[in-house]
C-alpha cells in the first residue's frame, strides 16, 4: 500500500493517503491469540506538510502524525492515524483523527486488493467524512478508487506505480483525479481535478527517510477550499518515519 514493502512505508510516511489503502504493516509484532494471529503495528512520522491529494492540510507547516493498527491473519484489519491540519481550513480543528476497518488478500504474489471503510474526523471542527475505499495492486501498479458519500459525495479514482531502484531505494508514482459532482466552490464552475506525486523513499538508520513533489491543477479554485492559495501549489515535502 504487488507494491514493495519500501513503497509502502514511504508513502504512509508522507501521508499521501493515495496510491496505497490503509493495511500498512511493514514493521509489525506477531502475537497468537485465542481467534489467530493478530499483527500489530505502530509508525510515528515527523515530516515538512502533509499533503493530500496535491494539497496541505497545515498551510504549509510541518506535521507531526501516527498510526496504530492491528491485522487478524484472515485479512481483516483496524486501525487509527492521526495529525495536526490547518485550523483555519477545518473550523478550528487543529488535529485530524482517522480510523478505519477493512480487508485486505492476495489472489497471487503479483496480485493483491484492498476494501476498506474509512472515517475521517476533526475535533471541534468540520463534520466528519465519510468514506468507502477499494484497490488492486498488479505487477507493481496499484489502481483504486474512494468514494467519499457522507456529508457530500465525491468519487476520488488514482493510478500508482511503484518500484525499487539501485540503492535499495523506492520510486513511487502518483496521479489522482477527484470529481466532487457538483461546483468545488460557490464561485467555480468546476467539479473535477487532478493531482500528481513523485515519491523517493530509503530506510537508513532504522528509519524511513522520503521526499516527494506533488502539485494539483486547481488553480485559483485552490481559494474555493482553503484560505491560503499557495497551499495547493506545487510542493516539496521531506518525511521521517519510525515503526515499531
Amino acid at each position: 500500500m504487488g507494491n514493495t514493502k519500501m513503497m509502502k512505508k514511504l508513502t504512509a510516511a508522507i501521508a499521501t493517503a493515495s496510491t496505497l489503502g490503509f493495511a500498512n504493516m511493514a514493521h509489525a509484532e506477531t502475537f497468537e491469540t485465542a481467534i489467530g494471529a493478530i499483527d500489530a503495528s505502530m509508525t510515528a512520522t515527523l515530516a515538512s506538510d502533509y499533503i493530500w491529494r496535491g494539497q496541505s492540510q497545515t498551510n504549509g507547516a510541518g506535521a507531526v502524525q501516527a498510526s496504530l493498527d492491528f491485522a487478524h491473519e484472515s485479512g481483516v484489519y483496524i486501525g487509527a492515524w492521526g495529525s495536526n491540519v490547518a485550523d483555519e481550513d477545518f473550523g478550528g480543528a487543529s488535529i485530524e483523527l482517522d480510523y478505519y476497518i477493512g480487508y485486505a488478500g492476495s489472489i497471487t504474489d503479483d496480485i493483491s486488493y484492498d476494501l476498506a471503510w474509512a472515517t475521517y474526523t476533526f475535533p471541534q471542527g468540520i463534520d466528519a467524512v465519510d468514506e468507502v475505499l477499494a484497490s488492486v495492486d498488479l505487477y507493481g501498479f496499484t489502481v483504486g478508487a474512494k468514494y467519499a458519500y457522507e456529508p457530500g459525495s465525491a468519487l476520488y479514482t488514482y493510478v500508482g506505480y511503484g518500484f525499487e531502484l539501485p540503492y535499495d531505494i523506492g520510486l513511487g508514482l502518483h496521479y489522482g483525479r477527484t470529481d466532487t459532482k457538483d461546483a468545488i466552490g460557490p464561485t467555480s464552475s468546476d467539479a473535477e481535478y487532478d493531482d500528481w506525486a513523485l515519491t523517493l523513499g530509503k530506510t537508513m538508520l532504522g528509519l524511513d527517510w522520503a521526499v516527494m513533489y506533488s502539485d494539483t491543477d486547481l488553480g485559483d479554485d485552490c481559494t474555493q477550499i482553503y484560505v491560503d492559495s499557495d497551499s495547493c501549489d506545487s510542493n516539496f515535502t521531506l518525511s521521517v518515519a519510525k515503526s515499531f
